[in-house]
């Protein structure tokens, strides 16, 4: 990253993008492959040369996808906020697009001052693949009653300890409470889209809440169980983690 030294003339912009993860080692750069971030930097400093304290909203992973992500950063280059957007829509890769950029509050921080965030899981849920969803869907032949589902998944609403829905490691220290306003299970034809918002997630928790209504679908667990998941505080008791391509940041509140 490019650092600007000492100005009195920063100016904070909010940049939102969009992108198909399909190709990227998520967002943020990594030595060992493609990432949002590295190719939003590079696209930014061949229009304003230098830059700083460039934030995202959240960390997705590898073949995740966003309809939208939010991120803060500072320059001191003059130029408009529209033409900005406009100039990174002529240098960023066409899997990935800029939806606005403006001006906001000096101490704005993209990701401490998301208040909620939404995301989507899509399943195609057909014997037969969709060809054309490849890498945007869970491909998933066997029924998914979705009334079921929806019903289980009202047990992760609300403020929880959700330990036994996150994989550990050194980005996953402290407080592992989070506080859940909503989850639905919808079908519309073959395409089953789960939706959850909440105040935050933990790393791979909303593959893993998938991962555990397709296991109560399976009867591996039971429609009651979430509850008792929820309490063990162990990953162990909860199911699988869902593949990456199905999941999708798909909104975020500030």
């Amino acid at each position: 990253m490019q650092h600007i030294s000492g100005d009195n003339h920063l100016r904070n912009l909010l940049v939102t993008i969009s992108y198909d993860g399909k190709n990227y080692h998520g967002w943020q750069i990594q030595k060992n492959g493609v990432t949002v971030q590295e190719v939003f930097q590079n696209a930014l400093n061949n229009i304003v040369g230098e830059f700083s304290d460039l934030k995202g909203c959240s960390r997705t992973d590898s073949g995740v996808h966003a309809n939208m992500y939010c991120i803060s950063l500072k320059i001191n280059h003059p130029i408009e906020p529209l033409r900005l957007k406009a100039a990174l829509n002529r240098w960023l890769p066409m899997d990935v697009a800029c939806l606005d950029c403006k001006e906001v509050d000096d101490d704005f921080h993209a990701r401490y001052n998301c208040k909620s965030k939404e995301y989507i899981y899509k399943i195609w849920n057909s014997e037969t693949r969709n060809p054309f969803l490849n890498g945007y869907v869970l491909n998933y032949r066997y029924p998914i009653d979705v009334e079921l589902l929806n019903k289980s998944a009202q047990d992760y609403v609300g403020k929880h300890d959700f330990t036994s829905f996150c994989t550990v490691d050194k980005r996953e220290t402290g407080d592992f409470v989070r506080d859940v306003k909503r989850f639905s299970v919808k079908r519309e034809g073959n395409l089953v889209t789960m939706t959850v918002e909440a105040n935050g997630f933990l790393y791979n928790m909303v593959r893993i809440m998938v991962g555990t209504l397709l296991e109560i679908q399976q009867g591996k667990i039971m429609p009651d169980g979430i509850a008792e998941i929820i309490n063990k505080r162990d990953r162990s008791y909860a199911g699988a983690t869902a593949q990456p391509c199905g999941l999708y940041l798909n909104k975020v509140n500030y």
